[in-house]
């Protein structure tokens, strides 16, 4: 609970609503409603997912291995997250390869498959509150990835999917993650209401807030079909 007795997880979403909103103005959304999303569109934002999924594993390695004794509680749900989360990378690489895309180009972090700044930037902020200051902040991540994945996931899935015609072999990740994170985030919920040191709140509420922006700003760069105007 937090000062006022209010769960935190609630304040968690309270104090993280103008940041989330702010990532939701992104124009892709708007694009994926409007249908002006194409391929490129769809595997530009595959490669990014690539890139910050395959350290989802290793970030919850390095978040357990620094929690102190007290935190044993969230270290034993941190090892049920990492069995979840194993191999998800390896989807999306089977997606962009469904799609026509060499996924090889994502893995080695080469041209059209390397990695953003916004997403390279995120990753790195991850693993140094890990190791420097404190490692609760990567549960703003999971809040961030999993939030928006059952808040609109589904719906961008099933828009992307319909628009673009693809079959249901290059949808894994996107459509898997909006089905399995309902799950989640009940599990998510309970977790952060058991968090009650202020300093732990404090810094899953600042990790959320910066993951908010930078996840946005990858969204913000992702390439949109232009529209074709009569003249």
């Amino acid at each position: 609970m937090t000062g006022n007795n209010r769960p935190f997880f609630n304040t968690l979403e309270q104090q993280t609503l103008a940041a989330r909103n702010a990532m939701l103005s992104a124009p892709i959304f708007e694009a994926c409603r409007a249908g002006n999303v194409d391929l490129n569109t769809y595997t530009a934002f595959l490669v990014q997912a690539f890139h910050h999924v395959k350290h989802t594993v290793p970030l919850l390695m390095a978040c357990g291995s620094r929690l102190p004794e007290s935190d044993e509680w969230l270290r034993q749900a941190i090892g049920e997250y990492i069995e979840e989360e194993k191999g998800h990378h390896e989807w999306i690489l089977n997606d962009l390869n469904q799609c026509g895309f060499d996924a090889e180009l994502a893995r080695c972090n080469q041209a059209e498959g390397a990695v953003g700044l916004p997403i390279e930037m995120m990753v790195a902020y991850l693993y140094h509150q890990i190791d420097r200051r404190n490692p609760m902040a990567f549960f703003g991540m999971v809040w961030v990835l999993e939030g928006t994945s059952v808040s609109v996931g589904g719906d961008m899935a099933a828009l992307v999917k319909h628009g673009l015609g693809l079959p249901d072999a290059a949808m894994s990740y996107l459509t898997s993650h909006s089905t399995l994170d309902v799950e989640h985030i009940g599990f998510f919920e309970t977790l952060m209401n058991q968090v009650t040191n202020p300093d732990d709140q404090a810094a899953i509420i600042d990790g959320a807030n910066r993951v908010f922006a930078l996840y946005g700003q990858m969204l913000c760069e992702l390439p949109i079909k232009q529209q074709s105007h009569a003249a």
